[in-house]
């Protein structure tokens, strides 16, 4: 059995064609399968076009969330629910071409891979975005020390027993691509062009998808704590330098004239400062958010 788990969130305008193509995809594979689409607190008429495809073929099961809980909890809630001995992720807006499924598939079953990713050897959204993904996916792979991360997102195959292990990781702020290849396993890849949406707006805004890239270098990357040692390094070394000036111009008779040294040495040191205690802020906020335990998300109802 493979399931395929999928996250929407105000998709009303391409409902019936996620539907359509997923359907054919998956049924040229096997017939054995279950498709999970994760409501993820839609406000528009997402839902009533997810019950209709329910109606059509009950093979696609719906799982409606209490709200919007963002797309890696969204993600993790469809995992959680998933069935199957293989199990997919793609985005519901298409760009991810469910149709590639049938290769993971059998490069999975065939070559005895636990994760299979489907990797972006090109892209063709806006200019900026592309751009944006690139820098960060360069800085992340430099950062994280993890293997299989460069041009990858969420487009995968897992088997059931790196889901099992994949699950097991329960910290709050997610980064699903880091924790896939956190757990190890044989891992493998597929390569596609990634296209344009075709159909309404994407989700994932500028604000958004700087938010995953910050929870994703807290989460697998020392470096924030390492720029607060940094900067106080250089702030001690500027100082040494200017006290080494401001000694040296004493005893020559060519002191500094006014204090524009100082002036400048004072919002140095505290800019370091608030950088400092703004980073080490971030990451105590992340551990109070660990330590409420609080849901990764809610379920409202799940329609099998």
């Amino acid at each position: 059995m493979i399931s395929l788990v999928i996250p929407v969130y105000n998709e009303e305008v391409l409902i019936f064609d996620l539907f359509e193509r997923v359907k054919n995809a998956m049924g040229s594979i096997i017939d054995d399968y279950e498709i999970i689409l994760v409501d993820d607190g839609s406000t528009d008429s997402t839902f009533e076009k997810l019950k209709i495809c329910h109606d059509k073929d009950r093979r696609f099961k719906i799982l409606s969330l209490s709200r919007n809980f963002g797309h890696q909890a969204a993600y993790t809630a469809g995992l959680n629910y998933a069935k199957g001995d293989f199990v997919a992720m793609m985005d519901g807006d298409l760009q991810d071409p469910p149709e590639l499924i049938a290769e993971m598939y059998k490069k999975a079953s065939t070559e005895g891979i636990d994760i299979v990713y489907g990797r972006r050897k090109d892209r063709r959204e806006k200019l900026s975005k592309r751009l944006f993904i690139k820098l960060f996916h360069f800085v992340f792979g430099k950062l994280s020390n993890l293997e299989n991360i460069k041009q990858v997102g969420n487009f995968s195959l897992m088997s059931k027993r790196a889901l099992s292990a994949f699950l097991s990781l329960q910290e709050k702020n997610r980064y699903l691509p880091g924790l896939r290849s956190f757990v190890g396993f044989k891992q493998g890849f597929v390569d596609y062009s990634r296209p344009d949406r075709a159909q309404g707006d994407a989700k994932m805004s500028a604000y958004k998808l700087a938010t995953l890239a910050l929870d994703a270098i807290f989460s697998f990357s020392s470096l924030p704590v390492k720029i607060c040692l940094y900067s106080g390094l250089i702030g001690v070394i500027l100082i040494v330098f200017a006290m080494i000036y401001i000694l040296v111009g004493k005893l020559t008779g060519l002191a500094p004239v006014g204090w524009s040294s100082i002036i400048l040495s004072v919002y140095f040191i505290g800019s370091v400062q608030l950088v400092s205690i703004g980073i080490l802020g971030e990451y105590v906020f992340r551990i109070y958010k660990e330590t409420q335990n609080r849901p990764i998300f809610l379920v409202n109802k799940f329609i099998d």
